[in-house]
Formats: structure tokens, C-alpha cells, sequence
């Protein structure tokens, strides 16, 4: 079964090398290379016609466009990076204060108490009193 094995996997490095071969020197051709370039620069071109009218739409809608966007997520980038490095430069600037002496504070007060019970218990549209609403079992 090894041997099978090793039979299949020579035969197929050889034809993976003869046809590594041909396909490079197929690629490296001019009658390849030359049509490939000119359709991404056509797909390039129609990328940046495409990103220009989205900008322009964007635009007309009073909307800000990815550039705006990106240019505004940097500002503010930068504003936050200047706030930390301020209230570094305040931490270091104002000594630790001591801890404030509170007075001890008070034991929670007790629940109020709940009031009497009413007179009749809470009744459905029908007129029905509710089980779940008074204490007297069906």
C-alpha cells in the first residue's frame, strides 16, 4: 500500500513541475501580461469614478464623505490623546490628598411596615376577585 503511495505522490510532483513550468512562462508572455494590466487599470479607473460620484452623493445629502470621516476620527484622535497626557501631567502636579474622615455611617432603616390590609381585594371585569390578590383560598 506504502509503495502505491509513493508511486501516486512522485507522478504527481512530476506533472506538478512540468505544469509549474508551462503556466510560468504562459503568465510571463506579453499576450497575457499586456491584457491583464490594461483590464485592472480599466478596474482602476472605474473604482475612482465610482468612489467620486458615492463622494458627490454623499455630499449632496449634506452627509460627510469617508475622507471627512477619517480626517474627524483623527482629530479627535488626537484630542484624546492630549486629554490623557493633561491629566497625566495633573495627576503628578497635585499630590495624593489623604483620605477624607467620614463619620461612620448609619445602620439601614427598617422597611416601613405595610398597611393594613383593604376592605375587599382588587376584583377582574367580570367582577371576579383575584386568587393571587387575597389571602382566602378558593
Amino acid at each position: 500500500m506504502n509503495a502505491v503511495w509513493d508511486n501516486w505522490k512522485k507522478g504527481f510532483d512530476a506533472w506538478e513541475n512540468a505544469t509549474a513550468k508551462l503556466f510560468e512562462s504562459v503568465l510571463k508572455s506579453p499576450l497575457v501580461l499586456e491584457p491583464a494590466g490594461s483590464a485592472l487599470t480599466a478596474t482602476m479607473k472605474a473604482k475612482t469614478a465610482r468612489d467620486a460620484a458615492i463622494a458627490k452623493a454623499w455630499a449632496a445629502m449634506g452627509l460627510p464623505t469617508r475622507r471627512d470621516q477619517e480626517r474627524i476620527l483623527h482629530s479627535l484622535n488626537q484630542i484624546q490623546s492630549r486629554l490623557l497626557d493633561l491629566e497625566e501631567k495633573l495627576e503628578d502636579a497635585v499630590p495624593a490628598r489623604a483620605p477624607r474622615k467620614t463619620a461612620p455611617k448609619a445602620a439601614p432603616k427598617a422597611a416601613p411596615k405595610s398597611r393594613a390590609k383593604a376592605k375587599s381585594a382588587p376584583r377582574k371585569k367580570g367582577g371576579l376577585r383575584l386568587a393571587a390578590d387575597s389571602d382566602e383560598s378558593p
